[in-house]
């Protein structure tokens, strides 16, 4: 391998100990499902809707006339979608956080900084038996949340900055790999003989914090992002000792020159905040293109196949559609191995035009099977297979490169305020979906992955159009393409007119 191009043990403890907050939030994700009924009936019992007496004829009975259903009473239902919902406001909200706290004492520092809010979040649901079990889950998550949408944007950019360039991609792929190996863990160990039962389940959702703990303990070995030491610290011999723990023996000179570089770009203009980002026409485009690469993720309708997967699966008669469920779990985890070994040969663009096509057909296969599998039985067969075609082609691409390709877009000095943009986009239209997606299945019914169908076509013209590959270029050579316009390439067809507009802008 090229020397300072190899894959150290150093570096390969930073981008591990990074991810361990990435499977935290994906763990966080998905742990709230599997033990829905079973916590909706401590609500029921905390708010005095659920007697002990139902609890009782509840777990002896399977039919028993009159028996109220806690998880139908109003309040309970109330508390429980705030449960759920509240996990995404958190995330909207600390979104915008990102830069400023990879800023204030680094990236590391940062990391290590909001692990006590999961921690403390962690012991609040793990305790919650002992006071009023809606009110310290709700709080629990409400600070989960909070800390997702932290980790959700330092972790990418971490990863993003001590990544070579020739193994960006495949390291930058890990925050998603971690997210669907943490959904996966909660699946697993959410199953009712496990974890997800009457008496273990403030357990479940407790386990949400141990990661920060392992990381915790691991952070303090791992080195400062050397851009974020020389660029913003202008402490160019602690970037060059950073490089060489990272990196090893190798002559640093040209990674420090492209670093000098950009930071001559960055003194050149004011800091870039949030608001100044977005009224920029200077970053307009990349802003555009990562937001955009966002909206193609959470609105591919991948939440709606989760949602719909264990239906699907009793339909078409698995006896035990939790385990088909955990086998989607398991085929999301894989995929995302195969995205890792592809996204620095393939490319970005391509494995994201793949992956948005393939979905796109995977709907339309969908909406054949939900609408007709009652007629023919084996078009039950043909949802499953969807199912599972849909969750490889997001992996592949639509899944992990957003997390990423927003760091590459852009220079260190507008890069903390894009994350932090492009999170919250994430993480609103994450809300909006779990929010409306039970009215837009119910007006719609078998078609509502038409919808989906439809908006995915979209979302391939765009990035077909409009969307640059950035595998193995430098930083300065992405913002290049879109500012300067002297890069030709064949993804990006850019005419005369936009071209004067993107000069006048970056002269300006």
């Amino acid at each position: 391998m090229e020397s300072g191009k190899q894959l150290t043990g150093t570096l390969a403890l930073a981008v591990f100990t990074a991810a361990l907050g990435s499977m935290q939030y994906g763990y966080s994700l998905g742990v709230i499902n599997a033990p829905q009924k079973v916590i909706e009936k401590h609500y029921g019992r905390s708010l005095g809707v659920w007697s002990e007496r139902a609890a009782v004829l509840s777990e002896n009975s399977t039919d028993e006339e009159g028996l109220p259903e806690a998880g139908q009473h109003p309040d309970v239902v109330m508390y429980w979608s705030l449960s759920v919902a509240i996990f995404s406001i958190g995330g909207m909200l600390s979104s915008f956080l990102v830069g400023f706290v990879g800023d204030l004492k680094g990236r590391v520092k940062g990391m290590l900084m909001v692990n006590v809010l999961a921690v403390a979040a962690g012991l609040l649901m793990s305790l919650c038996k002992m006071w009023k079990p809606h009110i310290m889950v709700i709080s629990g998550r409400a600070i989960m949340g909070f800390y997702c949408g932290l980790t959700s944007g330092l972790v990418p950019m971490y990863i993003g900055e001590i990544a070579p360039k020739a193994y960006r991609g495949a390291l930058g792929t890990l925050h998603q790999l971690a997210i669907v190996i943490g959904i996966l863990i909660s699946q697993v160990i959410g199953l009712d003989f496990i974890f997800g039962n009457d008496e273990m389940w403030p357990v479940l959702l407790g386990l949400s914090g141990a990661p920060a703990v392992l990381q915790s303990l691991l952070l303090p070995l791992c080195p400062e992002s050397p851009r974020y030491l020389y660029i913003v610290l202008n402490k160019e011999q602690e970037a060059r000792k950073s490089l060489h723990r990272l990196k090893g023996a190798y002559d640093a000179t040209p990674d420090l020159e492209e670093m000098k570089r950009e930071k001559d770009e960055a003194d050149k203009e004011p800091r870039v905040s949030i608001l100044s980002l977005i009224r920029s026409s200077v970053y307009r485009q990349q802003l555009f293109v990562a937001l955009m690469m966002h909206l193609s993720q959470q609105l591919s309708g991948i939440n709606a196949i989760f949602y719909y997967s264990t239906a699907i699966f009793t339909r078409a008669g698995v006896g035990q559609p939790v385990y088909a469920t955990i086998g989607v779990g398991v085929i999301n985890t894989v995929f995302t191995l195969v995205s890792v070994a592809l996204v620095d040969k393939a490319g970005r663009r391509t494995l994201t035009l793949i992956g948005l096509a393939g979905m796109c057909c995977c709907a339309v296969a969908m909406t054949l099977g939900l609408r007709f599998q009652d007629e023919y039985s084996w078009m039950s067969y043909v949802s499953m297979s969807a199912i599972f075609l849909f969750v490889s082609f997001f992996e592949i691409g639509p899944g992990p490169i957003p997390w990423f390709i927003v760091a590459e877009l852009f220079s260190q000095g507008p890069r903390p305020a894009a994350i932090a943009l492009a999170g919250c986009c994430n993480w609103t239209s994450n809300f909006i979906i779990g929010m409306t997606f039970p009215y837009i299945q119910a007006l719609l019914d078998s078609y509502v992955f038409i919808l989906f169908a439809v908006l995915l076509f979209g979302f391939t013209a765009f990035i077909y159009f409009r969307v640059p590959e950035t595998k193995g270029k430098s930083f300065e050579e992405i913002a290049a393409v879109f500012q300067k316009g002297r890069k030709k390439s064949a993804q990006i067809p850019i005419d005369t007119a936009e071209l004067q507009q993107l000069k006048s802008s970056t002269d300006a």
